[in-house]
């Protein structure tokens, strides 16, 4: 009687062991198809005509050109919706039905073919509207103007559509250079990973400032704005958050410059750690940065250059957040305005916006390092890449 017992239960042992193998051979469902948005200038002699798009394989790298996503005006810069059912763009233009203003448009994505239909189009309440995100409930959509000098909110609808303004906030002054700086010129805008503070930077203002956001409301508090001003002339750009949340990075358009800062997510405050250049020290010509990006383990950041047409790559000290070069690589074309690091982590795509081309690099896991994977697309003056999982 015991031996049989004992060889149910070594059966039944058994049985659970080949389970759990068969479990660990076999990878969590997750998706690996997704289609690849690159946003353009269509204006000043360009060939393109709006937003591209591309079926991405993350498991093998696989690129296939699906063309035309949506033909519109200067679509600059993409955010994608967090349910993946709505791509927003800005249109980056000055005048917009005879008003001072660009525009902002809304999309709904065809699953099965990765077109996009127009479903409507707002003003962005400011000229030159340059970047746009969707906030963490996917509630709002906010966009910074920069030739307006404003950054706005505006509500997403139940079908994806945009309504009208629900904040504006409108800067004022002027920063050291009278060339670059001569009236506020917001570049970007965050949010926070908690979702209550809005994070812009201006580069006419050398500030970035940290409006309290009501995700209820879509309100930006623009008296209660903590402001990290960055030394005379840099020219505040882009931001990034570290995954953990406590580090913040600007990189500085003007001086090819990025600055940590310690970030205190209760006061909603940036405190400066240290600014280190974006490029070599043998470098000497005139150069302006573009994008910054942290790699998704949190161990490296990446900041373009335009100029010098390089990704410098940086090593983050996983306590202080200070940043140590590793390595400066060419994105093998002109003026990489824009970068975005693949789902999965491995590959990098370089919006290379003067050279007409989309560079693509693989990243090591251990180094941070980048290598050109020797696929290039042609694409008229690319400026953003945005990636929606499919399944």
């Amino acid at each position: 009687m015991k031996n049989s017992m004992r060889r149910v239960f070594l059966s039944i042992v058994s049985a659970f062991f080949c389970v759990a193998a068969l479990c660990l051979a076999v990878p969590a469902k997750h998706s690996v198809e997704y289609f690849a948005y690159v946003g353009t200038y269509t204006q000043e002699g360009s060939a393109s005509k709006g937003i591209y798009a591309y079926r991405f394989n993350a498991a093998t790298g696989a690129l296939k050109p699906i063309g035309l996503a949506a033909e519109t005006i200067n679509p600059s810069f993409l955010a994608i919706h967090p349910n993946r059912r709505f791509i927003y763009a800005v249109n980056e233009v000055s005048n917009y039905k005879d008003g001072k203003s660009g525009a902002v448009s809304a999309f709904a994505i065809d699953r099965s073919t990765g077109k996009l239909t127009l479903l409507n189009q707002v003003a962005s309440r400011g000229g030159d509207p340059c970047y746009i995100t969707v906030d963490k409930n996917g509630k709002y959509v906010l966009v910074a103007n920069y030739a307006g000098g404003s950054v706005a909110a505006f509500p997403v609808l139940e079908d994806g559509r945009l309504g009208e303004a629900s904040a504006v906030v409108q800067h004022t002054g002027h920063g050291t250079n009278p060339k670059r700086q001569e009236a506020p010129h917001a570049h970007s805008i965050d949010l926070s990973p908690d979702n209550r503070f809005a994070i812009v930077d201006d580069l006419g203002l050398d500030e970035t400032i940290i409006y309290p956001f009501d995700s209820a409301q879509g309100s930006l508090t623009a008296n209660a704005g903590k402001i990290a001003r960055a030394d005379p002339g840099v020219g505040p750009r882009h931001f990034v958050m570290h995954p953990n949340g406590k580090f913040g990075y600007v990189i500085n358009e003007m001086a090819s410059t990025v600055s940590v800062f310690r970030y205190d997510p209760g006061a909603g405050e940036l405190r400066a750690l240290q600014t280190i250049s974006t490029l070599p020290k043998s470098f000497s010509g005139h150069d302006e940065s573009a994008e910054i990006q942290i790699h998704p383990t949190g161990k490296f950041l990446y900041a373009s250059n335009r100029g010098h047409d390089g990704i410098a790559v940086f090593a983050i000290d996983p306590q202080q957040g200070t940043l140590t070069p590793i390595d400066y690589i060419s994105t093998k074309g002109a003026s990489p305005r824009n970068f975005e690091i693949a789902p999965g982590g491995k590959l990098l795509f370089a919006a290379n916006e003067k050279s007409d081309n989309l560079v693509v690099f693989r990243i090591n896991l251990q180094t941070g390092r980048l290598t050109p994977t020797g696929k290039v697309l042609d694409i008229a003056q690319p400026v953003c890449v945005k990636f929606v999982a499919i399944e």
